[in-house]
């Protein structure tokens, strides 16, 4: 569980720091400075076209800042290590400074970070008035989201925010991320923002004071937190009291946030009346007073149509998460335990959960299942996106084969057949969970070629690894007979299910170290397998071997599949590389990309 809930914190926290990083890279100004775009450094150009379409930017008139992976370490690393924070960075912001009007947050595929997570947070950083949108052109957990509209705040802007208060904003987001696990996202989001409002307001120092009010809080709303979560929100609360806030611009911020909070909570977008106070109206009369240059709200002008089938959130509208199916992925399943808000990218890579327990999670089935049936629509990319086709992530998982019939087909089945030979361990009904007959040539292939590896590696037959590795060492990792058979059929079993899958329900995550989303998913199932992240269970067919062992198995293991795709990347390395430099080199260069647009 604490694994989980660390992955599930470098999500959140990386989209924090998205935020965070546009403020601190200002570029040369252009005509106008109040308006600035942040683009993830690992999008393809047409991506970034992609979203400059749904921002409605002209390049020639906002300021455009790449985000990279360095960013995100500079802002993350205090909290979470350079394998959770992945080596990809994919959202993208549009942020504009105003004078009155409060926050307001519009995302759109970000399917873990809401408009409410990011606007609370937002307000504990010092920001007052701003407009955001953060976005991406596929879904995504949205863990860079936050660092990007933080460091295009700034930039437009021109002031820097305080950097024990940003600080403050990503602890807030993890914590909120946390909890969120247990209760929900809205649930989480409005406890924590409650919370703030009357501590802030009520200047309330004292720990235990702040934890009875936690406490009522959450029994109002009938939510049940345990002693180690009211513990963690006081903590953070106790931390925010104690900054400096301009106290009635901070109140009237978290009031505006919480009429939100109150109608998406109510689904219903009449529920102002339900505000917690009469003084919120203020907040309502500045929200409705844009005090804007051009007089634009950036967060009303997008294009939907350009990211067709996003889920998106919007702080002044609850009905637009409604009405894209935002909601159907944000509540827990009552209870679920693992697996609290339903989300695919809610782990390191965004998808292992949920491939693993979707019979479990029907919150998180149903999230899938629209991923994929949204992919279904678009032009072979799996995102929904024809501008998106250049990316050569849906190339290289288009050149095997895949369609969506048979990712759909693979949803259902291989998740039955991948529990069943993980709990039993056994070789009963190998005939059907090594089934083949469902994949195209090239995919067959593929499979036999993991057949071979699998009987050299694991069984020694040094004759058949050689011919589907050529220049593969002895295995140095001995098996007995009956491991290595049980080991064979786990490791079929689990790549069959991704070719059966074709990639189809998969989710990018800034923690992808692969290009191809098929070879993503192999990794992510070879770490559960192999017990990379965390120890074997008493009755794991390999919980006998040392964690050396396991670690050896693993490497050997992804460097037959990274042949197999064409990926060349060194598993172990990039798992254990600290260089930022390389980080730097995938910066995508502002100047070339205002000349194209």
């Amino acid at each position: 569980m604490e694994d989980e809930i660390m992955k599930k914190r470098s999500m959140i926290v990386a989209a924090l720091c998205s935020m965070c990083l546009a403020l601190s890279n200002p570029i040369p100004a252009m005509a106008d400075a109040s308006k600035v775009v942040t683009l993830g450094a690992d999008l393809t150009d047409e991506q970034k076209n992609t979203m400059m379409k749904y921002f409605k930017a002209d390049a020639s008139q906002v300021q455009i800042i790449t985000v990279n992976n360095q960013d995100e370490r500079n802002y993350l690393g205090k909290y979470i290590s350079s394998a959770q924070i992945g080596t990809r960075t994919l959202s993208c912001a549009y942020v504009k400074p105003t004078q009155s009007g409060g926050i307001k947050v519009r995302t759109a595929n970000l399917n873990y970070v809401t408009c409410n997570m990011l606007a609370n947070a937002l307000s504990t950083a010092g920001v007052s008035n701003c407009e955001a949108v953060a976005a991406c052109p596929y879904e995504v957990s949205g863990t860079g989201a936050l660092t990007g509209v933080m460091m295009a705040y700034e930039t437009a802007s021109g002031k820097q925010l305080d950097s024990t208060k940003k600080d403050l904003a990503t602890k807030e987001v993890v914590v909120t991320g946390d909890v969120a696990q247990q209760v929900g996202g809205d649930n989480a989001t409005n406890i924590i923002n409650q919370a703030k409002l009357q501590i802030i307001g009520d200047n309330v120092q004292n720990a235990d004071e702040i934890y009875n009010i936690v406490n009522n809080i959450a029994i109002q709303n009938n939510v049940s937190l345990s002693s180690d979560e009211l513990n963690t929100i006081t903590a953070l609360l106790q931390e925010i009291v104690q900054q400096n806030y301009d106290i009635q611009e901070m109140k009237q911020t978290l009031e505006s946030i919480q009429k939100n909070l109150d109608k998406t909570m109510n689904n219903d977008s009449s529920s102002d009346d339900s505000s917690s106070d009469d003084s919120s109206s203020d907040g309502e009369e500045d929200l409705v007073d844009e005090d804007s240059s051009d007089g634009e709200d950036i967060t009303e002008d997008v294009d939907s149509d350009v990211l067709d089938g996003a889920k998106e959130s919007y702080t002044e509208d609850a009905s637009v998460a409604e009405d894209t199916g935002m909601n159907d992925v944000l509540e827990p399943d009552d209870g679920s335990e693992d697996d609290g808000m339903g989300i695919p990218e809610a782990t390191e890579d965004g998808t292992q959960d949920n491939y693993e327990e979707i019979t479990e999670t029907p919150e998180g089935t149903d999230s899938t299942d629209t991923s994929t049936d949204e992919s279904d629509s678009s032009s072979d990319d799996g995102t929904g996106i024809p501008e998106a086709t250049g990316d050569e992530t849906y190339e290289t998982d288009e050149s095997y084969g895949e369609t969506s019939d048979s990712g759909d087909q693979g949803t259902d089945e291989s998740t039955d057949s991948y529990d069943q030979s993980t709990d039993e361990g056994t070789d009963a009904s190998t005939e059907d969970t090594l089934n083949t007959d469902s994949l195209d040539d090239a995919s067959k292939a593929q499979f036999d070629q993991a057949e071979q590896f699998c009987e050299g590696e694991y069984n020694g037959d040094i004759a058949v690894l050689n011919a589907v590795m050529p220049n593969a060492a002895q295995p140095t990792v001995t098996l007995d007979t009956d491991t290595a058979s049980k080991l064979t059929k786990k490791v079929l079993e689990a790549y069959l299910n991704v070719l059966k899958d074709g990639g189809a329900t998969y989710t990018a995550s800034e923690t992808d170290i692969y290009v191809s989303s098929q070879l993503n998913m192999v990794n992510n199932d070879m770490k559960k397998i192999f017990s990379i992240e965390t120890e074997p269970a008493t009755d794991d067919i390999l919980a006998a071997q040392s964690a050396e062992d396991r670690q050896t198995l693993y490497n050997d293991t992804m460097k037959f599949f990274e042949q197999l795709y064409g990926e060349s990347t060194d598993t172990s390395a990039q798992q254990e590389s600290t260089d930022e430099t390389s980080y730097d080199e995938e910066s995508y260069d502002e100047e070339s990309y205002n000349e194209e647009y």
